[in-house]
């Protein structure tokens, strides 16, 4: 019984992955997110001098569900084209930049490195475009999915790099998450 799978068992199968990315994705981001404070919850984060284009604080969850909503179906398409030659290519590509954005949270909000924040978005950045590439060769759709994201995360170097010029001394403006303190 190994047929050609009718167009209807495809689609079930990418929802089976969908159904298994898109909440995983979010939950990892989410535990990122609240692995220190960070944004308006961050003494650090509020007593920097930011640019003019920095967004309101709630952009910044709402942008970051939807971008990983849109990972995780582009994932999920990549997941189910079982037979693609370059299938473990994108998703090793995935799994690299994805881990470089669950990093950049504690490098930023948690250990006050604006300098290794930027390197982590640039990294990112690359190999979101290298993951882009690939995905685009197995299922357009996919590459399509992440171009917001790639967009995103530029803007996100751009206000690191702002900030990081405007705060030269951002790593001893507030303890860092790491840091006790015991008032005796």
């Amino acid at each position: 019984m190994g047929g050609v799978a009718s167009r209807e068992q495809l689609r079930m199968s990418y929802l089976r992955w969908a159904l298994i990315c898109v909440p995983l994705i979010l939950l990892l981001g989410f535990l990122s997110g609240r692995s220190v404070p960070a944004g308006d919850n961050s003494l650090w984060y509020q007593s920097l001098s930011k640019p003019a284009l920095t967004p309101p604080g709630w952009v910044f969850p709402v942008a970051w569900s939807l971008l990983y909503i849109m990972q995780g179906f582009a994932l999920a398409a990549i997941l189910n084209a079982r037979g693609a030659s370059l299938r473990r290519l994108a998703i090793g590509l995935f799994a690299a930049q994805f881990g470089l954005n669950l990093a950049w949270t504690p490098v930023f909000f948690g250990a006050h490195r604006i300098d290794l924040a930027l390197i982590t978005l640039v990294l990112m950045l690359l190999l979101a475009i290298a993951t882009t590439v690939v995905f685009s060769r197995i299922r357009p759709r996919a590459a399509w999915l992440m171009v917001p994201y790639m967009v995103w995360i530029s803007f996100a170097g751009v206000l690191t790099w702002r900030i990081g010029q405007s705060n030269p001394d951002a790593q001893t403006l507030v303890p860092s998450a790491r840091t006790s303190q015991v008032i005796g």
